[in-house]
């Protein structure tokens, strides 16, 4: 079975990271989550926005960025930004990979930007708004992942 890796750096808002735990769920995607994060994950809020699929979620928690980076291996890590120049659909996604995303107030720092420029990705957006919602941008990155690791959804 194709298995993604969703993680969040630094989340802040604890509804986000529910309906991404829920995401992960629906996907039997592994959740990391890298501190510090803008809540405790004993937050009704966190709790509230996953519902009860907490206990289908695969959590790993990091104590930093460092920590995590010296965890995993590098050529399976992607970036997303709204900085980035090539579009999350370019990207050739593999089993396992690791799907990094931003706090919601600052995306990914740019330390981090530069080191993974060959690996960063955006979503593109045409309106008047400078961002999407983090939820909303992770469901989008893990169905295009899953979709062409699976071929299309084949099997599902």
């Amino acid at each position: 079975m194709v298995r993604l890796n969703v993680v969040l750096v630094e989340p802040e808002i604890p509804p986000n990271t529910g309906n991404i735990a829920r995401l992960c769920a629906a996907t039997c995607s592994r959740l990391h989550l890298v501190k510090p994060l803008g809540f405790s994950t004993d937050d009704k809020a966190l709790k509230r926005a996953g519902l009860d699929y907490w206990k289908y979620v695969d959590v790993i928690y990091h104590e930093g960025l460092d920590e995590f980076l010296s965890s995993v291996p590098h050529d399976s890590i992607y970036l997303f930004s709204k900085k980035a120049k090539e579009t999350y659909v370019s990207a050739e996604y593999q089993d396992g990979a690791y799907l990094l995303f931003g706090k919601e107030t600052w995306g990914l720092p740019e330390w981090l930007l530069e080191k993974y420029s060959a690996k960063s990705y955006r979503i593109p957006m045409w309106g008047k708004t400078r961002s999407l919602n983090l939820s909303t941008a992770v469901g989008i990155v893990v169905y295009e992942a899953y979709r062409q690791l699976t071929r299309g959804f084949d099997g599902l």
